[in-house]
């Protein structure tokens, strides 16, 4: 996930009731048609006090429909835009991503078709309710998500809050996709900023693939990596928290890297953070114009070409459902 937004943490009131989870290919152990809208089983449909998305009054079970996908393990909950509940979006993203009480993920992305000639368009909630602009690995499934339901084809723009994202679809195999995606200009804010932590100071380079991030390099990871990135998300020198990414350089072409997210915490992989991390290490002359990011949950290939960088990776669908909201719990 690439997390963002500077909102307040948010705490959910929201308890998850009776749903049918089945992972997407699967119904009564037939497979699922290449191609059909997102699997969506939950019994009681017409349970009393159920309803579904929209502005619905308090006392209301709420009904939300997702998708879920994840890109490189990273994990999403997709829900079409008019079928999520407005007016209590950052309650409803905390409850939905509770992975003891709610459904589980990274992020929840919103997500509204291509209309009148505009691209399909995405908002992204972090776990603690805050909006963040963009995740790399959160735009593939955006992707993977429109094409599954017949609104993408090989071409696929999308608007972020980072602006119109463009995506190839590379291959396809049933619900498994791989995308290149132009993440666009990348700057570097700062190449070489000195951040007091509490325990040490310590050097990183400050970049702007579309959200802030820090990159730190170190040697190994034989430290408390999460706790040294818990830490920075929240520094003083970061009114808007940030992202971080941990950097350790393998060689030329190959760079081995752990991610601290805004809004979101510890992440298996991060697109925006592996296209932050090769920025920074270019900065900084260690790689030239191709990397592999080693991940824990694999490898994103990047390259710089015509001063943009295009990330190579994987996105699946992986399950359907509905989640049962009761706000007042």
């Amino acid at each position: 996930m690439d997390g963002g937004g500077g909102a307040s943490r948010a705490v959910s009131k929201g308890r998850m009731g009776d749903c049918v989870l089945r992972r997407r290919g699967f119904a009564d152990n037939e497979p699922a048609e290449t191609g059909s809208a997102p699997l969506r089983m939950c019994e009681n449909d017409q349970q009393k006090g159920v309803s579904r998305g929209g502005d619905l009054e308090a006392s209301q079970m709420i009904r939300i429909p997702f998708t879920k996908a994840h890109g490189a393990r990273n994990d999403f909950l997709l829900t079409w835009a008019h079928e999520a509940p407005q007016s209590r979006l950052v309650e409803a993203a905390v409850a939905l991503m509770d992975r003891h009480a709610g459904v589980g993920g990274d992020g929840w992305l919103l997500v509204s078709p291509p209309r009148g000639g505009e691209p399909a368009a995405i908002r992204l909630f972090n776990a603690d309710g805050s909006e963040a602009e963009i995740s790399g690995n959160g735009t593939r499934c955006a992707a993977a998500f429109l094409v599954d339901s017949g609104l993408g084809a090989e071409e696929i723009p999308i608007r972020t809050g980072a602006g119109v994202k463009n995506l190839h679809l590379l291959e396809r195999k049933g619900l498994l996709f791989l995308f290149e995606m132009n993440m666009g200009e990348v700057k570097t804010v700062e190449l070489r900023h000195s951040l007091k932590l509490s325990a040490e100071t310590r050097e990183a380079t400050l970049i702007d693939p579309g959200n802030p991030q820090c990159a730190l390099f170190v040697e190994d990871f034989e430290f408390d990596w999460k706790a040294t990135g818990a830490e920075i998300e929240v520094h003083p020198d970061f009114p808007n928290r940030t992202n971080v990414s941990f950097v350790r350089f393998v060689d030329g072409e190959t760079l081995d890297v752990r991610f601290f997210e805004r809004g979101a915490g510890f992440t298996m992989s991060s697109g925006t953070g592996s296209t932050g991390a090769f920025a920074a290490a270019r900065a900084r002359g260690l790689v030239g114009d191709k990397v592999t990011v080693q991940t824990l949950a694999g490898d994103l290939a990047l390259r710089w070409e015509d001063g943009v960088v295009r990330m190579q990776g994987p996105a699946e669908i992986v399950a359907g459902g509905e989640y049962y909201w009761n706000p007042e719990v």
